[in-house]
């Protein structure tokens, strides 16, 4: 037996050389930065020369791993430092936005610069998004002048698509909201981007994010009123996006007042107390009558499930709205009211086809209830009604019309028991 200790094997320390392509780069935005500042240097103020020149360094320098240094300088002249400084120690250039001059003009040649750069090099895309995004949420580091060189260039490039209308959510940064700061480059951008498209392609961008009713957002809490948001940019020159928001909140409102009233009505709560409610909402939110009467026409119609068969809806249509003719009636003191009511049941009867032929039993139904009156349905019958089934219906209320017109007040409508009324004011 061998008592002699085994010695164990030891490691020698031998090195394996690294490949040179599994080496991680030491990131140095620096050494990037001082090569971009020299060719801007170099290319001076020509913006043509500025395109050509970040085209051709794209092959030689990593954009993809530099992009946020690469547009801090583009705007700003060097690298920012957070809140929107820039580092004394650093390289800085005057061929930027913010040493540009502030004009529409200027801020126009600088989005053409960004929009080369970016269709060359796709992958900047989302770099330069975020950037713009940072941007943003930097505006108070930066003077009056560079936010508003900011904004118009910013307006410019949601205009041309190279940004997306979701970056404005930076604006929505409590600070930069509560000391105005928010709205006030809302101003400017929504200046610069109309000036370019208009208000109808705004409108349709700030959709696709979501961001369409959010505008009054641009203000603090207490002041997030219509009334507020349209003196505020009206008085800034922009009445068209004053007047779309003011549009987006009726809209918004006449939604919400027809999914309350289909919610009353499904509850079966009283008549009273449900033309209250409409009421106080068309007061609160300047919703004009003859608007209201559609809203609840269509929450009257969608509250049964009707049969399907022709013979027997009429019956089932004239026993329900019935039931609910002093709703209507609370809703048409007014001529242009009780019209849109007959167009509504003009549409709905043509585009429900089971209801073609209970139009004119409809309408005879309102008359006798006092919701309809002679002037609006002689209008309706002469020259106001639109052309789905015109033909059908005119025909349905000829004798009717012609008793309207000829019959003296008192005498009956034959079979069907009623009498001439008053017209009311139209």
């Amino acid at each position: 037996m061998n008592n002699q200790k085994q010695q164990k094997p030891t490691l020698s320390g031998q090195r394996f050389k690294t490949r040179k392509r599994d080496e991680k780069e030491r990131f140095d935005p620096t050494q990037f930065q001082d090569c971009i500042i020299q060719g801007l240097t170099e290319t001076g103020t020509d913006l043509e020369a500025v395109a050509k020149f970040l085209d051709a360094s794209g092959a030689k320098l990593d954009y993809r791993r530099y992009a946020e240094t690469l547009f801090d300088i583009l705007v700003a002249g060097g690298m920012l430092a957070p809140g929107g400084t820039l580092a004394d120690d650093m390289m800085r250039t005057d061929v930027c936005v913010f040493a540009a001059q502030e004009d529409l003009e200027t801020m126009q040649a600088f989005a053409q610069v960004f929009n080369k750069l970016i269709r060359r090099y796709k992958y900047l895309e989302k770099g330069f998004e975020d950037e713009v995004k940072k941007l943003l949420l930097f505006l108070k580091g930066f003077s009056e002048s560079e936010r508003n060189k900011l904004a118009m260039l910013t307006g410019v490039l949601l205009a041309n698509g190279t940004l997306n209308a979701s970056i404005l959510n930076s604006l929505y940064n409590e600070n930069l909201v509560k000391e105005g700061v928010s709205a006030a480059f809302a101003v400017k951008l929504f200046k610069s981007w109309i000036n370019e498209k208009d208000i109808n392609a705004v409108a349709a961008s700030l959709r696709k994010v979501s961001m369409d009713n959010r505008l009054m957002e641009l203000f603090p809490a207490n002041k997030q009123s219509v009334e507020h948001f349209t003196k505020y940019f009206t008085e800034a020159g922009l009445k068209e996006l004053s007047e779309y928001v003011r549009n987006q909140q009726t809209i918004g409102a006449r939604k919400e007042l027809q999914k309350e009233l289909q919610e009353q009505m499904s509850r079966g709560d009283p008549f009273k107390d449900i033309i209250l409610y409409v009421k106080e909402e068309m007061k609160k939110n300047n919703i004009p009558e003859p608007v209201v009467i559609g809203i609840v026409w269509s929450s009257v119609m969608s509250t049964v499930e009707w049969n399907k068969k022709e013979e027997l809806v009429a019956e089932q249509a004239i026993k329900h709205l019935k039931q609910y003719s002093p709703l209507l009636a609370a809703f048409t003191t007014q001529g242009q009211s009780e019209l849109t009511l007959l167009l509504k049941i003009q549409e709905y009867c043509y585009d429900n086809i089971h209801f073609m032929k209970a139009f004119q039993k409809i309408v005879v139904l309102f008359y006798k209830a006092e919701v309809l009156s002679e002037e609006p349905i002689l209008k309706w019958y002469k020259d106001a009604h639109v052309a789905k089934g015109k033909s059908v219906f005119l025909e349905q209320m000829k004798k009717f019309v012609e008793w309207l017109k000829n019959a003296e007040e008192g005498k009956d409508f034959p079979n069907l028991n009623l009498k001439l009324k008053k017209v009311t004011e139209f």
